[in-house]
């Protein structure tokens, strides 16, 4: 099969270019920047892209590949450091920028090209960098400029092309084109990869790994652990025996809908335990957020250990591990730099008495949706919105309480309710309430108040890699916040997050 091979040098958009590329339906791997040249000459991979990163090239530990890389008469396209590392390696010369060149900005295309084909001469496109190319290597010709950079260059025999910006990302209005003419046209890569094939490949590896063993999945509920659960379910059957840990930390009567779902739709052992009591007291006057994940992720290991007592032949535990978790928590096969730890990758603690089994752990969550659609999952479940892992531990801001826990249980179950009354709950990625850690004056009755302020947020996206906020109607907005602040004692303030990933996060912690 095809593939297009993505070096990473560091990017928290890594995963993210491979995804674009398999949207083009060819498949995509991703490895460290030193990845051995000899792996790299083999007929089926077509092309290799360099990704960006948070380095300088003349950092003293600045990542380096060698010059030899660019000999293998494969199609490389190199992306923000990717496009420096090869000015540098061409003697091109990089600066630095006055100012951190972030967001959005014009490009100019001044020379046609097959990568430009079809992009028109003005676009706007992503920007992140802190360094620029600022005379390109003799060998190379530029192509397109921003006003403050070089945005696009080719070199003058070989097919190397190099751009500042970000294809990878939505906010790169042709990103998609770009890449296209590159991975299609360029490459020459025939677009064979599809769902189908791996579902048929994983349910197969995880027969191959588990054999006769015992599994042990980690059940939320959600959209990932479902999947995941359908998946090893296919590969070991009675094998498998899920495990929905309430921590305490769930939506309004979460546990009880799970159960009654899984009762309903599959035939697969489910097994609950109530841990509340236990994870409420590890999480006393935790306030650090990383710290507060990796509380989480101990405390489930250890409810699955204790659970594995009586289940000697457990020898795998299963997560709904995907991209966006791998990626903010620590790069797979890179030296990405960490954006937050999730419960279930980097809140693990280092030795435990399993070893894991994360099928999902190389897709995105509209790939995990698609799989989940075609195992046969009904629809109203795959398309459920993301709850985290950790719960609403990160969606309290500092300290966890029961009266914390309660208020907002009551604070998201109106808004979640109220988005799915005005159809409006499909139309959004990803809604919530977070509690913050501050108290504001109101008034109520004509008398004083002085409680929470509770942030209302809601994101759209394809990839949860890059989001913008929901619009929402402001007459939607006026009936959720007079129906909070009415209806939850607790509450007297509530705002709308309006920020976008990046520079955000989705969840707030």
């Amino acid at each position: 099969m095809d593939t297009i091979i993505v070096l990473d040098f560091g990017s928290q958009y890594n995963q993210l270019i491979a995804r674009r590329v398999r949207e083009l339906g060819v498949y995509s791997e991703i490895h460290p920047f030193h990845y051995n040249l000899e792996n790299l000459v083999q007929p089926h991979i077509k092309g290799i892209i360099l990704s960006g990163g948070p380095n300088s090239v003349y950092d003293e530990h600045a990542p380096q590949i060698t010059k030899e890389l660019f000999d293998l008469q494969i199609p490389i396209l190199g992306i923000c450091y990717g496009m420096q590392i090869t000015q540098y390696l061409f003697n091109g010369t990089i600066t630095p920028t006055d100012k951190r060149e972030y967001g959005k900005s014009a490009l100019h295309i001044t020379q046609s090209n097959p990568l430009t084909k079809g992009i028109p001469s003005s676009s706007t496109v992503w920007m992140s960098h802190g360094d620029h190319v600022d005379a390109l290597a003799p060998s190379f010709d530029q192509l397109g400029h921003t006003d403050s950079c070089i945005a696009i260059a080719k070199h003058q025999t070989k097919e190397i092309y190099n751009l500042q910006f970000h294809p990878e990302v939505t906010h790169t209005t042709y990103g998609k084109q770009l890449l296209s003419n590159f991975v299609l046209a360029i490459c020459k890569a025939t677009p064979s990869w599809r769902i189908e094939n791996y579902i048929e490949q994983t349910i197969q590896h995880i027969k191959d790994v588990v054999q006769k063993d015992q599994v042990i999945l980690a059940l939320s509920g959600g959209v990932d652990s479902s999947v995941a659960a359908m998946l090893i379910h296919k590969a070991v059957g009675k094998q498998l025996t899920c495990v929905f840990v309430d921590t305490g930390l769930l939506r309004k009567d979460e546990g009880n809908k799970v159960m009654a779902l899984y009762a309903e739709h599959y035939n697969i052992n489910v097994v609950r335990i109530n841990a509340k009591e236990a994870f409420m007291k590890a999480l006393k006057d935790v306030t650090d957020p990383e710290e507060k994940r990796k509380v989480i992720g101990t405390e489930f290991i250890r409810v699955f250990e204790q659970f594995k007592q009586e289940h000697a032949n457990a020898r795998f535990l299963a997560q709904g591990t995907i991209y966006p978790d791998v990626i903010e928590s620590v790069s797979i096969k890179g030296p990405s730099e960490t954006i937050k730890s999730h419960h279930n990758v980097g809140g693990l603690p280092e030795e435990m008495n399993f070893e894991l089994l994360e099928p999902l752990r190389e897709l995105f969550k509209d790939e995990v949706r698609q799989v989940g659609l075609q195992l046969g999952i009904p629809k109203h479940m795959i398309m459920r919105h993301p709850f985290p892992g950790p719960g609403l531990g990160i969606r309290i801001l500092g300290e966890i309480t029961d009266q914390k826990v309660r208020i907002l249980q009551e604070a998201d179950h109106i808004f979640i309710s109220e988005l799915y009354a005005h159809d409006l709950y499909d139309q959004v990625s990803q809604a919530f309430v977070v509690l913050l850690p501050v108290k504001s004056v109101g008034v109520m009755g004509d008398k004083r108040t002085y409680e929470y302020v509770a942030s209302l947020r809601s994101a759209d996206t394809i990839d949860f890699m890059t989001a913008t906020f929901s619009h929402l109607p402001y007459e939607f907005l006026d009936r959720v916040t007079t129906r909070i602040i009415n209806e939850v004692q607790g509450i007297n303030r509530v705002v709308y997050d309006i920020t976008s990933k990046p520079p955000g996060t989705i969840e707030w912690e």
